[in-house]
């Protein structure tokens, strides 16, 4: 049968790249990177170790992969022209909009990265990534301090805490097919931020 060595080397029903990526970070979001082996990876694949190797150098690099997925998206947030120029207020409106966006397009993968350890140098590597997303919203908070659209009485990285951690929080209980959209999840949080850390007439 001249279909049978195709459909061998590309495994049950199929992947590329991508699609094999998201089983790999299921089972790391699932079992936490260490413990999820070559040989657990292969059986959700249904593929042999070797048929991996087409794709992926090594499970370092897929967690590497998984990782840049969602610090290139989140760091394209913060450094879009909306996030780095104009009115501050209009700044943090996007950034935490697009956070949010992100996190619920990206979710399997920011679920990884908001779980990493720091075992190894890929992770490290990710947690000062995200370090600098993390600054750079508390800068934004700042500014808006300085110029009075920040509650006095909030310190700034006390508010890039807790919008994060608020944002963050969203990986344990958003699920995308549920009845509330990515862009009305976005809507609230937002709502949230302008409200609690606000002063009157502000953000």
């Amino acid at each position: 049968m001249t279909t049978s060595p195709i459909v061998a080397r590309r495994g049950r029903p199929g992947y590329d790249r991508d699609s094999m990526l998201e089983v790999v970070v299921a089972a790391f979001n699932e079992r936490g990177y260490d413990a999820t082996s070559l040989g657990v990876i292969a059986d959700r694949l249904g593929l042999s170790k070797s048929a991996i190797y087409h794709h992926f150098a090594s499970k370092e690099q897929m967690l590497e992969v998984a990782l840049g997925k969602a610090l290139d998206a989140l760091e394209a947030v913060f450094d879009a022209p909306e996030a780095t120029s104009g009115p501050v207020v209009s700044r943090i409106r996007y950034v935490v909009r697009g956070a949010v966006l992100v996190l619920c397009e990206q979710m399997p993968f920011v679920t990884l990265l908001l779980r990493l350890r720091g075992n190894t140098p890929i992770e490290l590597e990710a947690m000062r990534r995200r370090r600098e997303i993390d600054r750079k919203l508390g800068a934004l908070f700042e500014l808006s301090r300085e110029e009075g659209t920040l509650r006095a009485d909030m310190d700034p990285r006390i508010a890039e805490r807790l919008t994060f951690g608020m944002v963050n929080s969203i990986v344990e209980w958003y699920r995308p097919d549920g009845p509330v959209s990515p862009e009305q999840l976005a809507d609230s949080v937002l709502e949230l931020v302008r409200t609690g850390l606000r002063e009157p007439t502000s953000l």
